[in-house]
Parts: C-alpha cells; sequence; structure tokens
C-alpha cells in the first residue's frame, strides 16, 4: 500500500474500432477527487494563449466565439483543447456550462486516435469499494450501443494492473 491517495485508472479496449477518435463526456455518480480548470473563450483568455500560456484542462466557448478561435486551432488542437460541439465544448451558455464541468464526477471518455483504447479516471484510492464499482459500473454502462470491451484493466498510479471480466446481460 502506499502512502499517498493514487488515483485509480481504467483502461478500456474496445472490440471495434470506432471511426476517428471518439469523446464524450459524462457525469460520475461519485466525485473523482480531481477537479478540472475551466476557461470561457474571452479576451483576456484569448491573450493568454497568444501569449503560449495555456493554463486550463478545458476551453468553452460559445458559437459567437468560434470565428476568433480559429487562429489558435494550431496550438489548441494538437493538445485536445479546441472547442467542439462534439465533446460539448461548444455551447449557448458557457457560464452554465463552466459550473457543470467544475464539479468533481465529470470526465471524459476518449479513444486513442488510431487504436480503440480508452484511458480514464475512476476515483481515488481512499473512496469505499462500492464507490469505485459503481463509477466503473457507470463508465462501462456508457459506452456506445454495440461497442463491447474486448479487455478492461484497473490499477492505480503506483500498483500493477488487474484484468476485470466484464459480462453483459
Amino acid at each position: 500500500y502506499s502512502k499517498t491517495n493514487d488515483t485509480v485508472e481504467l483502461h478500456i479496449t474496445l472490440k471495434d474500432l470506432p471511426a476517428g477518435r471518439q469523446e464524450k463526456l459524462m457525469a460520475l455518480p461519485h466525485s473523482t477527487g480531481k477537479t478540472k480548470k475551466i476557461a470561457i473563450a474571452d479576451e483576456i483568455t484569448l491573450a493568454k494563449i497568444a501569449a503560449g500560456k495555456i493554463d486550463f484542462d478545458v476551453l468553452l466557448a460559445s458559437p459567437a466565439d468560434m470565428p476568433s478561435l480559429v487562429k489558435y486551432a494550431k496550438v489548441l488542437g494538437p493538445k485536445g483543447l479546441m472547442p467542439n460541439p462534439k465533446n460539448s465544448t461548444v455551447v449557448d451558455n458557457p457560464e452554465a456550462a463552466a459550473k457543470k464541468l467544475s464539479s468533481s464526477n465529470t470526465i471524459s471518455l476518449k479513444t486513442e486516435k488510431d487504436t480503440p483504447v480508452i484511458h480514464t479516471v475512476a476515483g481515488k484510492l481512499s473512496m469505499a469499494d462500492s464507490q469505485l464499482s459503481q463509477n466503473i459500473a457507470a463508465i462501462l454502462a456508457s459506452l456506445p450501443a454495440g461497442q463491447r470491451t474486448a479487455k478492461a484493466v484497473l490499477k492505480s498510479t503506483m500498483s500493477p494492473a488487474i484484468k476485470l471480466q466484464v459480462i453483459y446481460n
């Protein structure tokens, strides 16, 4: 056992490679213990991006703000920070979306670019076993219909991996 409160990670390999990179935001039943830094596209944020200072994990924008973000697409795009309607970061009311996303139980499920693998956080080691299992069950249940897992592995930051047996009803 570690003296630190390690993160519990879930790594899922899907049987089928989805077309392109898939990304989905979801709310877990229990907190992951990790908060995100959220920024809203405004003049101050754009000035920081122009200066090369990116101090946020998620960037929200309204459809009207998207033309001003186009010149930063080469900087934000490779880091996965460019607002996009598919991952719910282009919204009509960015302030309300920022409140929703700032909770520590909202996570993003992303597949790798060329492989059907998802790496995500399920919680912390200090959580109760029932809370961790509910978070893991919610993540597996949120996978798109028809997407079956070939393998699921659970591990903490400094531990060996544990293979999970996923049973579908």
